[in-house]
C-alpha cells in the first residue's frame, strides 16, 4: 500500500515510516520541517535500507497535497502534521487553530479531490480534559481545557461529520497519551528546537548539559508525590499502533472509529527522573515551579478496546523507554550505526 505521512520527518512520524516499511508498505513523508531535521531522512535511509520519497511543504498548501497524492498513487493518509504543545497553544492559540485545523481541512480537500478516503489521524488524551475517572477509556466525555486538546477535537468532530455524510470513508482517530523513547538504533528519536515543552527531551537536555535543571510544573497536585502524572509509551509501541490501524482500516474498520493508545499505567515527573537517572547513570537537578495553564493532575489510558479490535498491546518497559531516549542523545554515542 502506499501511504502518504504528513509531518512524516517529525518524531512520531519518522517512527511510523520504519515500521510501515518492514512492513512493506511504501512510504511518502510530506513535511516544512518546522520542527524536525532534514538529517532524518538520511537516518530512515539508513535503518530502512529504502530511499523513502520526501517532499518539503505545508499540509495547508491544498494544491500541493494534491499533487503529492496523484504523484505517488497514494492510497491511505497517516496525518501527523500539526502543533503539539499545551503552554504553546495556550500562549498562541490563532497559530494553532490555522496549523491544526486550517492544516487538516486542506489536507481533506485533496484528500476528496484524489478520491482517497482512508485516513489516519494524530489525536490526543488531551481531549479528554479532566478526568472524571480513571483509567480513561474511550467512552470518558471530552471536555478538552486548552486550545491544542480543542483543536484535535474539534477535528475528530469533523471526521465524524465526514464519514457520516459519505459511507466511502473510512477513518481512525489514534487518541495519543505521552510518547516518549527512541528506536534501538539511536539514529532517530525526540530533539525539539529550542526548549522542549514536552518531559523527556527536557530531562535528556539536562543530562547532557544543554540546560542547567528540569523544571517541574506543579508539586501540588492530588497524586502520589504530589507532581502530574501521566501515561509514557514507547514511540514504537506506538508506531506498532499506526501499522495495526491501517490494517484495521483496509479490512474491518466502520466509517470511523477512536481508540486509545497508551499503556494503562501512571507515572509521575519524579519518577520518571528516578528512571531516567538509574538508565543513564545521570543526576538530573530538578527545581518546582507554578503550574502550567492546562495541565491536569494525573491522566492514563485504559486500552482495551485497541488490544480487541485492532491486535494492539504497548509492550515496552519504562527502562526501555528511558534508555533509548538516552541512547539517542547521549554524547557517547554520536558515530552511530543501526
Amino acid at each position: 500500500m502506499n501511504i502518504l505521512l504528513t509531518g512524516g520527518a517529525g518524531y512520531i512520524g519518522s517512527h511510523t515510516a520504519v515500521v510501515l516499511v518492514e512492513a512493506a508498505h511504501r512510504v511518502v513523508l510530506l513535511d516544512n520541517l518546522s520542527n524536525s531535521r532534514q538529517e532524518v531522512l538520511s537516518n530512515l535511509e539508513r535503518i530502512t535500507g529504502e530511499n523513502i520519497p520526501f517532499v518539503k511543504g505545508d499540509v495547508r498548501d491544498t494544491t500541493l497535497v494534491r499533487q503529492v497524492l496523484e504523484q505517488h498513487d497514494i492510497h491511505a493518509v497517516i496525518h501527523f502534521a500539526g502543533l503539539k504543545a499545551v503552554g504553546e497553544s495556550v500562549q498562541a492559540p490563532m497559530d494553532y487553530y490555522a496549523n491544526n485545523v486550517q492544516g487538516t481541512i486542506s489536507l481533506l480537500q485533496a484528500m476528496e479531490d484524489c478520491g482517497v478516503r482512508r485516513l489516519i489521524f494524530s489525536s490526543s488524551a488531551t481531549v479528554y480534559g479532566i478526568p472524571q475517572y480513571l483509567p480513561i477509556d474511550e467512552a470518558h466525555p471530552t471536555h478538552p481545557t486548552n486550545p491544542y486538546g480543542r483543536n484535535k477535537r474539534h477535528i475528530e468532530e469533523m471526521l465524524g461529520d465526514i464519514a457520516g455524510s459519505d459511507r466511502t470513508w473510512r477513518i481512525v482517530s489514534l487518541r495519543y497519551f505521552n510518547p516518549v523513547g527512541a528506536h534501538d538504533s539511536g539514529l532517530i528519536g525526540e530533539m525539539p528546537r529550542g526548549i522542549p515543552n514536552n518531559l523527556m527531551p527536557y530531562i535528556v537536555d539536562v543530562a547532557t548539559g544543554n540546560l542547567s535543571h528540569l523544571s517541574v510544573f506543579g508539586n501540588d497536585y492530588d497524586t502520589i508525590d504530589g507532581t502530574g502524572v501521566r501515561d509514557y509509551i514507547h514511540v514504537m509501541d506506538l508506531a506498532e499502533g499506526h501499522r495495526s490501524a491501517l490494517d484495521y482500516l483496509d479490512t474491518r474498520a466502520p466509517t470511523m472509529s477512536l481508540f486509545n493508545l497508551g499503556t494503562g499505567n501512571g507515572f509521575s515527573v519524579l519518577r520518571m527522573v528516578q528512571a531516567f537517572e538509574a538508565a543513564s547513570g545521570k543526576k538530573i537537578p530538578y527545581r518546582f515551579a507554578p503550574r502550567r495553564p492546562g495541565d491536569v493532575a494525573a491522566c492514563y489510558a485504559k486500552a482495551d478496546k485497541a488490544a480487541i479490535e485492532l491486535g494492539w498491546k504497548a509492550t515496552r518497559t519504562l527502562e526501555e523507554m528511558c534508555a533509548s531516549a538516552w541512547n539517542y542523545r547521549s554524547p557517547s554515542t554520536k558515530t552511530k550505526t543501526p
